[in-house]
């Protein structure tokens, strides 16, 4: 991060109006090449993907109450819940046409009424699509329910799988994208360093999590914050991923995860603590091992690589845990995507990638993950954020990770 989060007459820093238009332009570039007429983003991070607008962050788990469509011509209209949509006008000229929309409905509603609204909510779109040409053509959308799949026949409106095109769009990230990540990341690094002026024997897990949330959103225009995993003893193998009441013990491990998101970028890395004291011997093992398996899966990432070429560093975990099925390790060892969703392309897993690799590309973002432990007594964890360069990768977070951080804290080694 070469420069301070705010814009300035001095300095070009992250061009939010070059950013927005950039995005806009590579998902209408997947949609027309796909050849749909158009495309509608229910889920919030798809809208404000060819939006550039936001929402406040309980709509995130609501798909409907406020959608985007962009038209193959590149027309791009905002519908917002009810009269919203006259700050949205104010504040967001650059979307072309701004309305109320008719998602009365929450995903998975159900009934006659629902069932109503759904109709208006495609009537009005076959509408625009007829006005700007495309009538005839398909319309890709991010998300359906029954209530849309009836609609649709009873419109008239040929409804397409639009979530592929749309993932596709947002995996490889722009500069000014990039950018954002790394301040993301920057912001991440800073509340794991506050997570050391805190941990202590006698503190609770949620008293944790609350003061790095208290931390996290002091800093201005972090907008989200998708969870603060504080997995603490016991939890911490399997892997709780959550908090609970429980108080941290002298000699504990704690896993804490950071998923923020900065103007809408997403941060995920985990570091493990201990508490009071030094490891043992055993848990530094397991860390080590831990290590080197992310360490390997980093070392195969760069432009052309697969994700099957990056899985294949972590072991199965039949030889490691004695499972039957790579499932019960579901994101032990693992990787995904990172940008305004906390899960972009790629997904590296043994579950999928092996079977099904999908292409590392220059520009994507992406987080790598590997745990270990022993059941219900202690585990360890560690996660890295990377960019993918021209011939491999940077890392975009610094935090240490060579070892169990023990607080105490105390860092003497080079980062």
């Amino acid at each position: 991060m070469g420069w301070g989060i705010f814009g300035t007459e001095a300095a070009e820093r992250i061009n939010w109006s070059r950013l927005r238009q950039e995005r806009k332009e590579r998902a209408l570039k997947h949609v027309k090449d796909a050849g749909f007429g158009a495309f509608v983003a229910l889920y919030e991070e798809n809208i404000r993907y060819i939006s550039g607008t936001r929402a406040a962050p309980w709509v995130r788990n609501k798909p409907g109450l406020r959608y985007a469509l962009l038209l193959s011509d590149g027309t791009l209209i905002v519908y917002d819940q009810g009269d919203n949509w006259k700050h949205t006008k104010r504040l967001c000229p650059w979307v072309d046409k701004v309305k109320y929309s008719y998602a009365v409905w929450i995903k998975g509603a159900s009934g006659a009424a629902s069932l109503e609204q759904a109709i208006k909510f495609l009537s009005d779109i076959k509408t625009e699509m007829k006005e700007h040409g495309v009538g005839d053509l398909p319309l890709a959308i991010d998300f359906v329910d029954f209530n849309i799949i009836k609609a649709a026949q009873k419109v008239g409106i040929n409804v397409v799988d639009g979530l592929g095109v749309i993932h596709e769009a947002r995996a490889v990230k722009t500069q000014d994208e990039i950018e954002a990540e790394k301040v993301a990341a920057a912001i991440a690094d800073a509340v794991h360093y506050e997570a050391t002026q805190i941990l202590r024997p006698g503190i609770s897990e949620n008293k944790v999590m609350a003061h790095l949330y208290k931390f996290a959103y002091s800093i201005p225009n972090v907008d989200h914050i998708e969870t603060i995993i504080v997995s603490s003893g016991p939890l911490s193998w399997p892997n709780y991923r959550n908090f609970t009441d429980r108080i941290i013990e002298y000699g504990d491990l704690v896993l804490i995860d950071v998923v923020i998101a900065w103007n809408g970028y997403h941060t995920c890395h985990y570091r493990t603590y201990s508490v009071g004291k030094q490891p043992t011997q055993e848990q530094k093992d397991y860390y080590q091992m831990a290590l080197d398996w992310l360490n390997s899966a980093i070392k195969a990432v760069r432009p052309g690589a697969t994700t099957k070429d990056i899985a294949e560093k972590f072991p199965e975990a039949s030889k490691v845990w004695g499972y039957r099925e790579e499932e019960e390790a579901a994101a032990n060892l693992w990787g995904h995507g990172l940008g305004l969703s906390h899960y972009d392309l790629p997904l590296v897993s043994r579950i999928t990638s092996i079977k099904y690799p999908y292409p590392i590309k220059e520009n994507m973002i992406f987080a790598l993950e590997t745990q270990h432990g022993k059941d219900f007594q202690w585990g360890v964890r560690i996660e890295r954020m990377l960019r993918v360069t021209d011939t491999g990768y940077e890392t975009l977070d610094k935090f240490p990770v060579d070892e169990i951080i023990t607080v105490p804290w105390s860092y003497t080694k080079e980062v």
